[in-house]
């Protein structure tokens, strides 16, 4: 019988440089499109024969003795592991269970220091580079969460570690890379859902609590303020935390802002991206330049890294930076409308995505994971 490996213990090993090699099993335009830090390309079927890739296998994984497979789900990667168990006991052959659909699930979170007495956590999705938070006040270990996956109970978890009881939850738009969990997590603990008060123009079919532009939410003795910053949506809002923090969700990230087109048509793609641009130098660079930002999103990049930053380490920047370091924040109006009209390949599936995250659709549990596997493409 094959070995299994968790997708938490490969991320373990992956943080601890240990010396293995991981097969990726899939087609190669799946492998291309999404894979694993560091994995090499063997397709591989669910019902395919060793054959003549005994050899090859001996090439691609060199001096290493062991060997860890990985697929879609875990079907093929234990075919190509149970083959090669049988063909030689030259490596120690293991699959990942649940295979990209388990690395999906795979968490990390990062203490962010900005201000004594408040304690912010951001729970970073590997595989996606989806950035949630829980953000609290130790004084009274209230806390809201903001911005979070459908894996709701790593944010319970999280809370429980760190002593917060979890009084709300906030979502700072309508996703359109993954499945929110926000509504679910506030009914699963009996407290108020939150969105801003422009979700009413996008026909949000979810019962929630609308949140207006500079209306402050206490969070024991800490301060929340919502700032409707349109762009990435028409209803987005960002929080500014204590004027310590700004959790700007997808409006501005470490290395870009967040691309304008998946609410908008493409006739009114340029609105959204005028939208954008008005938020950006009238709402969040007049905010003061040492501020921390938190974003919504890291890019993850097509070999599985994280374009800024170390899974558990803060991703985070501030509005200095931000301005000295993003080119596209010193475009012109013009240009940055430009700019928006091309912003890359758009979030797998995200029209069915957002249908649900409105609450206009149902997607069974077992088939969310799916719907939003491959890379969150949300920057522009």
């Amino acid at each position: 019988m094959v070995t299994t490996i968790s997708p938490d213990r490969l991320a373990e090993l992956q943080d601890e440089d240990a010396e293995y090699v991981l097969v990726d099993t899939r087609p190669e335009d799946s492998y291309e499109a999404w894979h694993v830090s560091g994995a090499v390309n063997v397709p591989f079927g669910p019902e395919e024969e060793l054959d003549g890739k005994l050899e090859d296998l001996r090439d691609v994984v060199g001096d290493t003795d062991r060997v860890i497979a990985i697929c879609a789900k875990g079907i093929s990667s234990s075919n190509l592991a149970t083959r090669l168990e049988s063909a030689t006991d030259e490596f120690d052959v293991m699959a990942v269970d649940g295979g990209m659909k388990g690395w999906s699930g795979v968490y990390d979170r990062a203490e962010i220091d900005v201000d004594e007495g408040m304690a912010i956590i951001q729970l970073q999705r590997r595989a996606k580079g989806c950035l949630g938070y829980l953000v609290g006040c130790a004084e009274t270990g209230e806390a809201v969460v903001v911005d979070p996956t459908d894996d709701t109970d790593e944010y319970e978890a999280a809370a429980e570690e760190a002593n917060l009881s979890i009084t709300g939850v906030i979502d700072t738009h309508v996703h359109a890379d993954h499945i929110s969990g926000g509504h679910q997590l506030a009914d699963d603990l009996g407290v108020p859902y939150y969105l801003g008060e422009h979700a009413s123009e996008r026909d949000v079919e979810r019962e929630y609590t609308p949140l207006e532009h500079n209306e402050v939410l206490s969070v024991g003795e800490r301060e929340l303020k919502a700032l409707h910053t349109p762009g990435h949506t028409s209803e987005m809002i960002s929080l500014l935390v204590d004027d310590a923090a700004l959790l700007t969700a997808d409006t501005l990230h470490v290395d870009s802002t967040g691309r304008t087109e998946l609410e908008f048509s493409e006739d009114e793609g340029e609105r959204g991206a005028r939208m954008l641009y008005e938020t950006l130098r009238r709402t969040i660079l007049s905010e003061p330049e040492g501020l921390v930002v938190l974003p919504g999103h890291v890019t993850v990049t097509a070999d599985g890294e994280f374009e800024h930053g170390t899974p558990g380490e803060p991703i985070q920047t501030t509005i200095r930076d931000a301005r000295t370091g993003i080119d596209l924040l010193g475009l012109d109006e013009d240009a940055f409308v430009d700019h928006m009209a091309d912003a890359g390949e758009k979030p797998s599936n995200y029209e069915e995505i957002i249908e649900f995250n409105r609450g206009v659709t149902e997607i069974p549990p077992e088939d969310r994971v799916e719907l939003e596997l491959g890379p969150n493409n949300c920057s522009a």
